[in-house]
């Protein structure tokens, strides 16, 4: 749903020629698969296109790209598990660091219904646009 979501917001700033992103997991969960149904449904209720294959994150990931973004502790803790953590500690942030409205983890959304898939949503649709804002700032 992230991943899905900057993508939209990337787009509709004209910046996506400036970004490249992809989404992973920690896990080695459901590798291969596309998001979940009811990831799918909420975003195209929101109107942002959604197209993915789950993978896992790889420790060439960390020098790969500028940002890592985790979704909660757990995984950011995962991340920092990884070999090349240290000398790209810098590159490793929570997603709700960007989140104007309150700090925390992203809850999974899994075992909820479509109210918690559109929590999730929204959580992740302003955390992004914060990001965005701060991120791009440096390349605009």
């Amino acid at each position: 749903m992230a991943e899905a979501i900057f993508n939209s917001k990337i787009n509709q700033k004209g910046l996506q020629n400036m970004f490249q992103s992809d989404s992973c997991g920690t896990a080695n969960y459901h590798i291969g698969l596309p998001p979940d149904r009811r990831t799918i449904a909420n975003t195209l209720r929101n109107g942002v296109p959604i197209s993915h294959a789950a993978r896992q994150l790889k420790e060439e990931d960390l020098d790969e790209y500028d940002l890592v973004v985790a979704m909660d502790q757990s995984n950011y803790d995962n991340i920092q598990l990884l070999s090349t953590a240290i000398i790209n500690q810098h590159k490793i942030k929570l997603m709700r660091e960007y989140d104007p409205i309150e700090p925390g983890d992203v809850p999974d959304p899994y075992y909820g219904g479509d109210t918690d898939f559109q929590y999730v949503y929204e959580i992740l649709d302003r955390s992004i646009e914060k990001l965005i804002i701060n991120f791009a700032s440096d390349k605009i």
